[in-house]
């Protein structure tokens, strides 16, 4: 049993902002628990963790329950997603008064003073709502799985900053602008939520915090990465290549994110010319003939988009 601080502490004498940490947990409490406790190494006095579990099976919830009883822990009893899940969490920790809340993915450890140098950032710079660490692969712990998240508009497409770059210190020390940051560790000050809203359930999981970061940007607030800040993220190299689950939502919301951001007819022409271009090259050309099982769930993916079939609408 282990304990996680969860009230309002002061350091030096100071009162430090209260963050409000998300994880959602479907299934997954073996990353979820090592997450949690790298949450009670951090140097930073005032957390208020919040697990939210998607309807997991009952020995997950009991087995994070009994590991961590002093966690709040919201019970969903069904599966909302990414979006859902994390609503269900913001919405708690706003409740609760916080006035920073970040989305940390639960297969997840972040290093002790993380937090510190974010929150550093955002109180010496106000007109900064959003800010994200450097998030590295945990079995590559020097190779870069994100730093932030660009948005080409002409070709209606996002791409992550530093992918499987190797830290050599190229992005400095300093915050810098970016288009958005990865949902995987999205820290955001409480006013933020409070005027912009929260994620969209329409996707359901990927290019969510995306067009979040879009409205977010649009409502006049600064989005920044922070290189200084670190974490390690489980994931491997190929996963989401490789899945055609991720694939369909990545390719649906890729759509829906045009939509939901009123992006140029540019971008919509060139998103068409280059699915179809793919499915063309899945089919003719020998060197895609391991991805031909894709050319299914992409033509499933833009019907669905165009049929209004949102949410969740493709099963694991």
């Amino acid at each position: 049993m282990r304990a996680l601080l969860t009230n309002r502490s002061s350091c030096g004498g100071l009162m430090r902002p209260t963050i409000g940490v998300i994880l959602v947990n479907f299934n997954n409490e073996h990353y979820t628990l090592p997450c949690l406790e790298s949450l009670t190494q951090v140097n930073y006095p005032n957390l208020d963790t919040i697990v939210v579990d998607n309807g997991s099976k009952p020995e997950s919830v009991q087995a994070i329950r009994d590991a961590y009883p002093d966690v709040t822990l919201i019970d969903l009893g069904e599966n909302r997603g990414f979006t859902g899940g994390n609503n269900a969490g913001i919405r708690r920790a706003l409740d609760n008064g916080d006035d920073y809340i970040i989305l940390l993915n639960n297969d997840t450890t972040v290093a002790p003073d993380m937090f510190d140098i974010l929150i550093d950032v955002m109180e010496k710079d106000p007109s900064i709502g959003v800010t994200g660490p450097t998030i590295y692969y945990h079995d590559h712990p020097d190779m870069i799985w994100s730093i932030a998240g660009a948005i080409d508009w002409k070709h209606g497409r996002s791409s992550m900053i530093g992918l499987n770059e190797t830290d050599n210190g190229q992005f400095g020390h300093s915050p810098r602008e970016a288009d958005f940051i990865t949902g995987c560790a999205l820290m955001v000050r409480r006013e933020v939520w409070e005027k912009v809203g929260l994620l969209d359930d329409d996707f359901f999981i990927y290019y969510e915090e995306t067009e979040w970061c879009v409205r977010a940007g649009r409502a006049g607030y600064k989005i920044c990465y922070v290189p200084q800040a670190k974490m390690w993220h489980k994931i491997s190299i190929e996963a989401r290549a490789a899945s055609p689950w991720a694939y369909y939502y990545m390719t649906r919301n890729r759509f829906l994110f045009l939509n939901k951001t009123r992006a140029s007819i540019q971008s919509w022409l060139n998103v068409w010319f280059e699915y179809v271009r793919t499915y063309l090259s899945w089919t003719l050309k020998p060197k895609w003939q391991d991805r031909r099982a894709l050319r299914p769930v992409m033509v499933r993916a833009i019907g669905d988009y165009y049929t209004g079939k949102l949410g969740e609408t493709f099963k694991r």
